[in-house]
C-alpha cells in the first residue's frame, strides 16, 4: 500500500474505563456496553476530551471463532470501577498511526492497513515495533459498518544502537 499515510502520535498517560465483550462479534458488544455505560454519564457528549480505543482481547485464531474486543474511554480521576467496569492507567506511549474506513469489509481493509502499517515500521531504519497492545480509535462508533472510520495505532519505538 504505497499511499499510506503514517503519523507519528504520542499518546498521553491517561485513566480509562474498560469495557470487553467475547463472541462472534464483540466489537459491537463492547461498544454497547461503553455506551449504555459513557451517555448518560456525558461522557460521549465531547469525544475529544474522553478519547476512545479499542483492542482485539483475545485476539482471534484460526481454531476458535469466537474472540474478544476491548474498549477504553478516558476518564477522570474520581472514576472507579464497578462491576463488569475496570478503571486502569493506561502508560501512553509513541505510535505510527494510519486510517482506514471498513466500508463493509473489516475482514479486508483493516488487516491489510495494519500489514501496511507494519511493514512501514519495519522498513522505516529508525523505529521498531513496541512490545504492547496495538489500538484502534474509531471517530465515528455509531455509524453504519460501511461508514466507519479507524486510526490505527502501532505501538513503536526508537531504534538503539544495539538494535
Amino acid at each position: 500500500m504505497s499511499d499510506l499515510k503514517v503519523r507519528l502520535v504520542r499518546l498521553e498517560p491517561m485513566r480509562v474505563a474498560c469495557f470487553r465483550a467475547v463472541g462472534a462479534n464483540p466489537e459491537r458488544d463492547a461498544w454497547e456496553k461503553l455506551r449504555s455505560w459513557a451517555a448518560p454519564k456525558g461522557l460521549l457528549n465531547n469525544m475529544g476530551k474522553h478519547s476512545i480505543f479499542g483492542f482485539n482481547n483475545p485476539n482471534p485464531s484460526k481454531d476458535r471463532p469466537e474472540y474478544g474486543y476491548e474498549f477504553w474511554i478516558s476518564v477522570g480521576p474520581a472514576v472507579a470501577g464497578e462491576r463488569e467496569i475496570e478503571v486502569k492507567d493506561f502508560s501512553g506511549g509513541l505510535y505510527a498511526v494510519a486510517s482506514c474506513r471498513l466500508q463493509g469489509d473489516p475482514e479486508g481493509s483493516v488487516p491489510q492497513v495494519w500489514r501496511s502499517l507494519w511493514d512501514w515500521v519495519q522498513a522505516s531504519g529508525k523505529y521498531k515495533w513496541r512490545k504492547t497492545h496495538e489500538l484502534e480509535q474509531c471517530g465515528n462508533p455509531e455509524a453504519d459498518v460501511k461508514d466507519i472510520e479507524l486510526d490505527l495505532y502501532l505501538p513503536i519505538e526508537e531504534l538503539t544502537i544495539d538494535d
